[in-house]
């Protein structure tokens, strides 16, 4: 297994982060931890619960190469300017309604790419094809908002399709409990979207789970796998649409 891979888990600490532009406290919270910050901007054409959702609107293919929606590539391609992120712009547009607004959610771990393949952006598929890794089409089109990356071979989810296909592969997937995350518009959010690898040994949430009804299955996970949580703030956990780490250097 490679996780170089997966451009999820970090080869070391993070210095680059891209999140939700309009959590401020978490921005701020990040930035105290000398963490460079990339918010993101509104994506107009998806609904409010999501709209700054940097999983929806991007997908990190490699350590060094990102492809982001047609709706908000020119921001991103101004930021990552003088870098050396290469910024791609995908080919689907997304518009507001599920799965018209999935292309660029697909999850990673292991050689694994895990989403809605028949949704999935045509240029990402391409790309990740290139990468070397195996497609596993799943229902969930909320792919990389339903799955938490661990390490290279672990996962934590509440999806009941990603964990049945999952168990099929050389994948430990911990199943969790629906619900208990907070998504402002929405019933509930996702692990996925709450938590982001800050390196290989620390995941950072968005707020506690303490009051979750599998607190404790995922307190034994993180401590099977010697991986420390680092809580962003004291309020209840938030979907954000995930942390998404950045190697920039």
């Amino acid at each position: 297994m490679n996780n170089r891979k997966n451009p999820f888990i970090p080869i070391k600490d993070v210095k680059l982060m891209i999140v939700d532009g309009s959590a401020k406290e978490i921005i701020d919270t990040l930035k105290k931890m000398n963490i460079q910050i990339i918010p993101t901007i509104k994506c107009m054409e998806v609904y409010d619960a999501i709209s700054y959702h940097p999983d929806i609107v991007i997908h990190p293919i490699n350590y060094n190469t990102i492809i982001v929606a047609p709706n908000v590539f020119d921001y991103y391609q101004d930021i990552f300017k003088g870098t050396k992120i290469k910024v791609l712009k995908g080919e689907k547009k997304l518009t507001n309604q599920y799965p018209n607004n999935i292309a660029y959610n697909v999850a990673r771990v292991s050689d694994y790419a895990i989403h809605n393949f028949k949704y999935t952006d045509e240029k990402l598929k391409y790309y990740l094809k290139k990468e070397g890794l195996n497609l596993i089409s799943v229902k969930q089109g909320y792919s990389k908002c339903s799955v938490a990356i661990i390490s290279d071979n672990a996962i934590i989810t509440s999806d009941h399709s990603i964990y049945r296909e999952l168990t099929n592969y050389d994948i430990d997937v911990l199943l969790i409990e629906q619900g208990h995350i907070e998504l402002p518009g929405l019933n509930y959010g996702f692990i996925g979207g709450s938590t982001g690898l800050l390196s290989k040994r620390k995941i950072l949430f968005t707020g506690k789970y303490s009051h979750h009804l599998s607190k404790e299955k995922i307190d034994n996970f993180l401590k099977k796998y010697e991986i420390e949580p680092i809580f962003l703030s004291n309020k209840k956990i938030i979907d954000l649409g995930s942390i998404i780490p950045l190697k920039c250097n």
